[in-house]
């Protein structure tokens, strides 16, 4: 088989006409959708017999290769410069360019150095993730079988050919279990029946079959019967069809294009709002350090190096590598531990802060098949001489007419009738389902009768009363009792038998007449083995579920009965259009199933939940589900899900279970609190030791603390910080979602960093009565400091961590070890032979008997606060 482009380019030079511009894109196919057969062959220049081999590699030049459009692989330079636009990382580079402009070497070079640090975890953890899931991609067809002619005298051909070769106006073949290869309008069908789940995500097979002259469109993108699309399989039938469109003009790709562009995550949201609060604190610094030391002590240009270390002060260096190194922890656990990849590291926070969940219920809250709830007979009472029938129907119809495989609702049947399937009525003949019929028929032996044999069939119930001996009274009670079975969740078939005399000729559908009817079969979705649980754990977390589905709204809301979930008032898709976005956002709250809804349904509902408030999730595995996963903050989908979903996804699951999505919950919200904890004390004690700061400046004749102490002093707390992505939060961390609210947090870090600044006030106030007759009183003052500075950052990272350690009453930790090598560097530092080199002194032995006095009140104080903030329903 030659290559599809050497094909292509042999074509092209063949051709005797000079080459034309390219086209600006694939060219718009015929309306497939209204068109008659005969109409669409000759819009696409084709006919019965195929198209010559000639024409179809012209046509391949012209349309191009029947492939999606490639996803573009993004680069490590792309994310690398990505990861640059983070707030608070160019925040950081604007500081460390300043840092140079002032010839501050040391506090531009570590600024950089954290900031390249950061960026470097960031990149390769995300293209270790995006390697995963390209390892992930399904494979799509290879062949396909098409009608071809070598020239317009010879004789059609079924061959096998490259699916990438396929074009339109081919006319392709499809049999049990073929994948359709493009785009496809039937010219013929027997009994067809195609898998959708690609695309729609429900997992029933849906009836196709060829009509003339279409009428009116059926609501939803995939659901006229007389189209076939890419991304579907053939369950059982076969059928004749022409190729309407391929690669990118494929409602498959163009699904996959409606949900391009990237949304504003709860993520996002958070760092945006606290990143601005803190620019808005460093950018009123310098210039007031300035211009209080001008106006005070008249001085110069010679504060602006110390006027940017406060302001560097004030900014948590290490968040940037505290965030991704806790995110990349979290992901990496997933990926080992559970087998979920995290495509986009951000995301594994917005999972965190997560609080409603969107999914649909095929596949997540139940399984992939029905099952039989009960077998009624004509008065509504259970009868399992109905379910024999139905039985004896399905067995004879797999085993008599060919089918490769049973369809759902009869394998559901064979497996509720277990072993008396097999044990019943010989089986003479059968007729199988087809989709215009709706309904299916076995002949079998009549039990204990010779010469007599028993139609059984089994079917839609109006299709089966139609053919039903019943007066008019009798078929309306009947559908009367089959429309009360469907309200309240259900999936039914009607079974009648009529006997009749054995006879050697085949049996016709002209003899489903003058049936009785023996009663109805109800089928439930068989639930998933953890769904109950999982939605329990779900709830216990605070995340709220919301099932949007295109199944009737008493199917769905059975389903959450079954499983303990209170539907409450369902809303369908048609109501939901009639309300404005705002009036839908104030109903989405308290609904909790959503039914009828198509791609533009879920998309909107997800986008109302957002505007209210609600960080969303939503879980998808078909293409109808793009729309929807993309307008949530974090997408999540199965490892099964179409290549398209998988691609636009940040969460990708081992398989579609509930149990996986709060696996992964837990994790997002591990993560979250470690970053959230971090950027509370650092910011709090930060924000506390430059109170102090520009205080003392206003009132010491020196500077507090000299550039070179400052740096390094955020050295040691920036190393120290690092602990932070490695704690472990405690259960009750874990319980709600978390979210970094600007203005609750700044309320957090103003209160407890006054109670910071007061300890560094009274400090001051030691550090006065201790040092003010000794020699080197300045040298003292900036040991004294430092040692203090120190020693409350290390009280604030015990008290106010909030881990599992602390939870449990245990003294080990990260934490605790970091904040311990803390307040060791700070007491031995200045007493080391680095003091002289920092200018800092030698202290007298009574200020550390003060700062111990000062210390435990300030320790005391911290105690009462958090505990107060905890009462108030606030996180540390």
């Amino acid at each position: 088989m030659e290559p599809v482009a050497d094909r292509a380019a042999a074509c092209r030079a063949a051709a005797p006409v000079p080459p034309q511009p390219p086209a600006p894109g694939p060219p718009a196919p015929p309306d497939a959708t209204r068109l008659t057969s005969l109409q669409l062959l000759r819009a696409h220049g084709s006919g019965p017999r195929g198209l010559t081999e000639d024409e179809a590699a012209r046509r391949l030049a012209r349309h191009g290769e029947n492939a999606l459009p490639a996803r573009r692989r993004i680069t490590r330079r792309r994310r690398l410069l990505h990861s640059l636009r983070d707030p608070f990382t160019t925040v950081l580079l604007c500081l460390g360019l300043l840092s140079a402009v002032v010839a501050a070497w040391g506090t531009a070079t570590v600024i950089c150095s954290l900031v390249l640090v950061s960026c470097v975890l960031r990149v390769s953890g995300e293209h270790r993730a995006d390697r995963s899931v390209g390892l992930l991609r399904a494979l799509l067809p290879t062949t396909a079988t098409v009608v071809r002619r070598a020239d317009d005298e010879a004789a059609p051909e079924v061959r096998e050919v490259p699916v990438g070769e396929v074009v339109p106006g081919d006319v392709a073949r499809l049999g049990p279990g073929d994948l359709v290869p493009a785009d496809v309008r039937l010219l013929r069908a027997t009994g067809l029946s195609v898998h959708q789940q690609a695309l729609t995500g429900e997992s029933a097979p849906v009836a196709k079959y060829a009509v003339q002259e279409p009428g009116p469109a059926p609501p939803g993108p995939f659901a006229p019967p007389h189209l076939c699309f890419q991304g579907s399989s053939v369950a059982y039938g076969s059928a004749t069809a022409l190729v309407t469109a391929t690669g990118a003009a494929t409602r498959f790709a163009a699904a996959h294009r409606a949900g391009d562009g990237r949304r504003f995550t709860a993520f996002d949201r958070s760092v945006h709002g606290i990143s601005w609060t803190l620019i808005r604190f460093m950018l009123l610094t310098p210039p007031l350090v300035l211009v209080a030391g001008a106006a005070l002590h008249g001085r110069g240009l010679e504060t602006l190096p110390f006027a940017v270390a406060v302001a560097v002060g004030l900014t948590p260096e290490m968040l940037p590598v505290v965030v991704t190194t806790a995110l990349a922890r979290g992901a990496s656990r997933l990926a080992r531990e559970h087998r979920v990849i995290v495509t986009r590291l951000p995301a594994l926070h917005d999972l965190g802060a997560v609080d409603v969940l969107c999914l649909d219920k095929t596949g997540t809250l139940t399984q992939d098949r029905p099952v039989v709830t009960r077998a009624l007979g004509a008065e509504g009472q259970d009868d399992p001489e109905v379910l024999r029938w139905a039985a004896a129907n399905a067995w004879w119809t797999l085993h008599l007419a060919d089918l490769p495989v049973p369809d759902a609702l009869d394998e559901a049947v064979l497996e509720a009738a277990g072993e008396e399937a097999a044990d019943g009525p010989e089986g003479v003949a059968a007729l199988p389902f087809d989709p215009v019929r709706r309904l299916s028929t076995a002949v079998v032996r009549t039990p204990g009768r010779l010469g007599r044999h028993t139609l059984v069939v089994k079917g839609a119930v109006e299709q089966v009363l139609d053919r039903c001996a019943l007066d008019p009274d009798e078929r309306e009670r009947l559908l009367g009792l089959a429309a009360a079975e469907a309200a309240a969740g259900s999936r039914l078939l009607a079974v009648a038998v009529a006997e009749r005399d054995a006879r050697p000729g085949e049996w016709t559908h002209a003899d489903e007449r003058g049936l009785t009817f023996r009663g109805l079969v109800t089928f439930g979705d068989a639930l998933a083995p953890t769904a109950a649980d999982a939605l329990g754990e779900l709830t216990g977390r605070g995340v709220g579920v919301k099932i949007l589905t295109g199944d009737h709204p008493g199917t769905a809301a059975q389903v959450c009965r079954d499983l303990g979930l209170d539907p409450g008032q369902v809303l369908t898709a048609e109501e939901a259009d009639r309300l404005t976005d705002a009036e839908l956002g104030a109903v989405a709250r308290r609904t909790t199933v959503f039914a009828r809804c198509g791609p533009a349904h879920k998309a909107r509902i997800v986008t109302a939940l957002r505007t209210g408030g609600h960080t969303v999730g939503f879980l998808g595995d078909g293409v109808n589900d793009l729309p929807a996963l993309h307008a949530a903050d974090v997408g999540l989908c199965p490892r099964g899900a179409v290549d398209a979903v998988r691609e636009s996804a940040d969460v990708v699951l081992a398989e579609k279970d509930l149990a996986a999505v709060d696996r992964a919950i837990t994790a997002g919200r591990h993560s979250g609190g470690n970053i959230g904890t971090y950027l509370r004390i650092t910011l709090s004690s930060n924000l506390g030791n430059v109170f102090a700061m520009l205080a003392t400046a206003l009132l010491l004749p020196f500077l507090p603390m000299l550039p070179a102490q400052v740096l390094v002093q955020n050295l040691c707390f920036d190393a120290a910080q690092l602990a932070f992505a490695y704690e472990r939060p405690s259960r009750a961390v874990l319980r709600r979602p978390i979210r970094l609210r600007p203005r609750g947090f700044l309320r957090f870090i103003t209160g407890f960093g006054l109670i910071n600044a007061a300890a560094d006030v009274a400090t001051f106030g030691v550090l006065a009565l201790t040092t003010h007759d000794t020699h080197a009183s300045q040298e003292a003052f900036h040991a004294g400091w430092f040692t203090e500075n120190l020693l409350t950052q290390a009280l604030v990272m015990v008290i106010l961590r909030g881990g599992r350690h602390a939870a449990e009453g245990r003294s080990t930790g990260p934490v605790h070890r970091a904040a311990l090598g803390l307040a060791v560097i700070g007491v031995l530092l200045p007493l080391s032979p680095l003091g002289p080199l920092l200018a800092m002194g030698a202290l007298p032995p009574l200020y550390y008997a003060l700062l111990a006095t000062v210390l435990a009140l300030y320790a005391l104080v911290l105690v009462l606060a958090r505990r107060r903030h905890e009462r108030a329903g606030g996180a540390v």
